[in-house]
């Protein structure tokens, strides 16, 4: 099953006197460049956000939720939210679908398909065609496992590919000659996806740019909360990486995988059932742009954006030097969740990961 499509001369100098009518022709030239560059890509398809996600409870047990939310943003595109009673990271998840197959985007925290019933709900969206259900690709924005529990429901799935979620599986099966250098692309069927990776936040972590709606799908690179982060350096080249990318194409949202602030901006509490008042799931390009700046303030733990936390909740001892404390009342816990505990000598990564 072939998902993936792999992946101007210049002007001598004119004489002097040309130089008026070079210069001319030169602005022009640019001009109409851009103006092809952005007339080249087709208005996106619009969508609806006018959706309450389900907030979970200050007492789960008392009130039951459904597991899982389903929200139809356009007719192929859905929104999937986990319950924060079925699991306090409440992740969200993305399905789009194209006239050949589908590609859903992270399976989600819970892996109990009675807990959390995942892999039916996606094959009910699903459409027909030739009889059968149109085949899925089960893909990661990385591989931390609150994004991928959800793998087992699908493993015996007919016409179903799960996405290995290790760095290797990930560049083999994306075609990355150059990590994370390079875009892939997912071809659904008139509609193409565009895989950036974004590494900072976990080695492996992809974006999904969808050409149909003008969405990046960002799990935890950039959302509504703290962007914690395992290696700076990577992390703000990779906000440079999607700003370059996304400069001449539309955006309509940016959309990660988790709500983690209120609408006063404030985190919930770290493994918090209850998110009231929740701050909206769509991010906008200027948060995007700010990202790279906002690491120049960044002091190896903790830096602010109104839309945003940038943390870094671990920090590794070097040699015998202790670990920094951050500044005082400042750096909460957060998913995946690390906190500064003296002894504590492991990477995000390697903690989480673990099973």
């Amino acid at each position: 099953m072939n998902w993936i499509n792999r992946s101007r001369p210049t002007a001598n100098s004119f004489l002097s006197y040309f130089c008026a009518a070079w210069k001319v022709a030169a602005a022009l030239a640019v001009s109409m460049f851009f103006l092809t560059a952005t007339q080249g890509w087709s208005q996106p398809v619009p969508g609806s956000l006018d959706v309450h996600w389900n907030e979970g409870a200050s007492d789960c047990t008392a009130t039951p939720q459904n597991p899982l939310q389903v929200h139809m943003y356009e007719r192929q595109t859905f929104i999937l939210r986990q319950s924060p009673c079925a699991n306090f990271e409440a992740n969200f998840l993305y399905l789009l679908i194209g006239s050949d197959k589908a590609l859903l985007i992270d399976t989600g925290a819970v892996a109990d398909p009675k807990e959390m019933p995942l892999a039916n709900t996606i094959l009910e969206l699903l459409p027909d065609k030739d009889h059968r259900k149109l085949p899925l690709l089960v893909a990661h924005t990385h591989s931390h496992l609150d994004h991928r529990a959800g793998d087992p429901q699908f493993a015996a799935l007919p016409s179903v590919q799960v996405v290995s979620t290790d760095l290797e599986g990930v560049r083999a099966f994306f075609g990355f000659t150059n990590w994370p250098n390079g875009i892939a692309q997912v071809d659904l069927g008139g509609r193409i996806v565009d895989v950036i990776p974004t590494p900072g936040h976990h080695p492996t972590h992809l974006a999904f740019y969808d050409n149909r709606t003008g969405i990046l799908f960002s799990g935890d690179f950039l959302l509504p909360g703290r962007l914690l982060i395992e290696d700076a350096a990577a992390y703000r080249e990779s906000a440079l990486r999607v700003v370059d990318f996304l400069k001449t194409r539309p955006l309509a949202h940016i959309m990660g995988g988790h709500i983690e602030l209120n609408t006063a901006g404030q985190a919930y509490r770290f493994g918090s059932h209850y998110h009231p008042n929740e701050h909206r799931l769509e991010l906008a390009r200027e948060d995007l742009t700010a990202l790279p700046a906002a690491f120049e303030s960044f002091n190896g733990f903790y830096a602010r954006h109104p839309n945003y936390i940038l943390t870094n909740p671990f920090r590794k001892r070097v040699g015998s030097a202790p670990v920094a404390a951050p500044a005082p009342g400042r750096l909460i816990g957060s998913p995946k969740r690390i906190f500064n505990v003296p002894g504590l000598f492991a990477t995000m990564s390697q903690l989480y990961d673990a099973q």
